[in-house]
């Protein structure tokens, strides 16, 4: 199934969070290796819409909050590598929203 076009990506989940080294789970170093960093992290925002968002999403488990979703697909970055991700999202079921919650290398 696809999710919606709409879904919403946070900014601040790329510049406080994926994009920032973190002391455990870190992802920006493996998001380097494609070319994104704070600086263009605009660019990671329009990949993830137009490279996998447009994919086939697996339901996961089902929690109190809401339906989780995961996609798996490659993600070409600005430096023309491709990296294997595995994206999770939530559709909210008080508000309806599908929102991008984390990306893991696949």
């Amino acid at each position: 199934m696809k999710l919606p076009e709409d879904s919403h990506i946070a900014p601040e989940k790329l510049t406080r969070y994926l994009l920032v080294p973190q002391a455990r789970g870190d992802k920006s170093a493996y998001l380097a290796l494609a070319g994104y960093t704070l600086d263009n992290f605009t660019t990671l925002l329009t990949d993830l819409r137009a490279q996998i968002l447009n994919q086939d999403a697996a339901a996961l488990e089902t929690t109190s909050y809401g339906q989780l979703y995961e996609i798996r697909a490659p993600l070409v970055g600005p430096s023309g590598r491709t990296l294997r991700v595995r994206t999770i999202w939530m559709t909210e079921y008080l508000s309806g929203v599908t929102k991008f919650i984390t990306l893991i290398p696949d």
